[in-house]
């Protein structure tokens, strides 16, 4: 089967404590890693206002996963999400080679060099 590139975000209800936090995105690498996908790179958000409730709940600890695998290792990682009554919401995405490329600069700090010569250029001028 062919390997791909995916994001998964997922949200975790804001009643849990940092500990918690971690033990369940712990989990989730481990279902990951367990079902033959590579983890690539993983980022915790925080606890961020949502734009609108779910569950009666207006905030929740976001988390992004990028990782490489097979296809179905989409099907089994969402079927773990739907099993854990702390996953509030969760998408999957199949990244493109311009995805790809454009995390791949993100991650090494290449957006925020731009972003300061351009300014820097500016106020040159």
């Amino acid at each position: 089967m062919e390997v791909r590139n995916y994001e998964t975000v997922f949200i975790l209800t804001p009643v849990l404590n940092e500990a918690q936090v971690q033990e369940t995105i712990e989990k989730f690498s481990q279902v990951l890693k367990e079902n033959g996908a590579e983890i690539i790179n993983t980022e915790n958000w925080g606890l961020k206002k949502l734009a609108y409730p779910i569950q009666k709940k207006s905030t929740g600890y976001y988390h992004l996963v990028e990782f490489t695998g097979s296809g179905n290792i989409v099907d089994q990682l969402e079927v773990a999400f739907r099993r854990d009554e702390r996953i509030i919401r969760f998408l999957t995405t199949v990244l493109d080679k311009h995805a790809v490329a454009y995390n791949q600069r993100r991650r090494n700090g290449e957006m925020n060099q731009q972003k300061a010569q351009k300014s820097s250029e500016a106020v040159a001028q």
